[in-house]
């Protein structure tokens, strides 16, 4: 399993000269991999540190909430969540090894506060609350129309009954299902229910001894006034009765809708976080090496059986940043500290558990 350690040291002479012979060393006993990592001259403001750290705790809870919703709205219906899949394709370990400031989204040019505050507002638990809210609401109202599988036309499940190509779910239009008694009268008076139905919209599907259901295409903002249309002929003809269904295997059905956004909002989380691990770097820095800033950040990627021993070469190189770093020091637990400015990221979203990854 990889680990990434986003490290950074001073550009005193030293620490150059040590920096140069890490590289050698992880080349030559293969220990892992190591690359610069770019972060821009930011505006200095050293107090933030523990606001940003407060701010990258919410960022990984809020992308372990994601992981969490897609498993369970994914594997019930035996879709086994693999690390690609809470992407959409974007490869998280470029994001990371390849990492630029996004100058577009958080300008450089801003104080730390607000490029702080900007990242932190990139999702919010209350959005994937209420997403999620309402994709429960509307699972549990879609369930409650298939209560049984060979029951009346009112009842029925659709799965085996509807194609994806039957509906038509977009940004303004959906599509309604209606249980039809008497055929022909429909045909003729379906259109007149609402200017915003679609002409020609509507085509059996299914019927039985009871009856057809039939599609009808209008736009979403008429469908309130088409059904309460709809229900005053039936009560007057008792000719038709409405209900409205999305096929749970569309990708345009409340599942699909909202595995997709929680894969964009995943990606945008993490992206937010590592931009967050970035300013974190910086400040300490700042903190731990004094103005003016001149530091250098490095990545290193190494797999957990050989971390301890990249963790000894790290710590002979960079002593002389701080030779009482391994002195028992009363109050400070010596395993949370070290010489050279260090923090873990993450990649393994399906295994992220503990805070200390922030």
């Amino acid at each position: 399993m990889t680990d990434f350690w986003l490290i950074s040291v001073p550009l005193d002479k030293t620490s150059l000269t040590s920096v140069e012979k890490l590289k050698r060393t992880i080349t030559k006993t293969h220990l892992g991999s190591c690359w610069r990592f770019s972060i821009p001259d930011l505006k200095v403001r050293v107090r933030l540190n523990m606001l940003i750290q407060y701010y990258s705790y919410c960022l990984i809870s809020l992308i372990k909430k994601t992981c969490q919703c897609l498993k369970e709205v994914m594997e019930p219906t035996g879709d086994k969540v693999q690390e690609h899949d809470l992407t959409n394709g974007v490869d998280l370990m470029n994001r990371v090894t390849k990492f630029q400031w996004d100058k577009a989204k958080y300008p450089t040019a801003l104080p730390l506060s607000t490029l702080t505050d900007i990242i932190n507002k990139v999702q919010s638990f209350e959005d994937l609350r209420s997403r999620a809210t309402a994709y429960n609401s509307l699972k549990a109202s879609l369930q409650s129309l298939e209560l049984n599988l060979n029951g009346n036309l009112q009842t029925r499940s659709l799965n085996d009954v509807l194609r994806k190509d039957d509906l038509v779910v977009s940004e303004y239009l959906t599509t309604l299902l209606v249980v039809v008694k008497k055929y022909l009268q429909w045909e003729k008076s379906y259109e007149s229910l609402s200017e915003f139905v679609v002409p020609r919209s509507s085509r059996k599907i299914f019927e039985d001894g009871d009856g057809g259901i039939f599609t009808v295409t209008l736009f979403k903002r008429a469908v309130c006034k088409f059904k309460a249309k709809a229900q005053e002929r039936e009560e007057a003809t008792g000719d038709h009765e409405m209900m409205l269904c999305v096929s749970t295997h569309s990708p345009l059905s409340p599942q699909g809708i909202f595995v997709r956004w929680l894969k964009v909002n995943f990606t945008q989380v993490f992206i937010a976080w590592i931009h967050l691990k970035a300013l974190r770097v910086f400040v300490e820095s700042v903190l731990r090496y004094g103005l003016p800033v001149n530091y250098q950040a490095l990545l290193l990627e190494t797999d957990r059986k050989r971390s301890k021993k990249l963790k000894e070469e790290l710590s002979s190189l960079f002593v002389h940043l701080d030779p009482t770093v391994s002195c028992d020091i009363p109050g400070l637990c010596q395993q949370e500290y070290s010489s050279y400015i260090c923090f873990h990221i993450g990649t393994n979203m399906l295994e992220i558990s503990k805070p200390s990854t922030t």
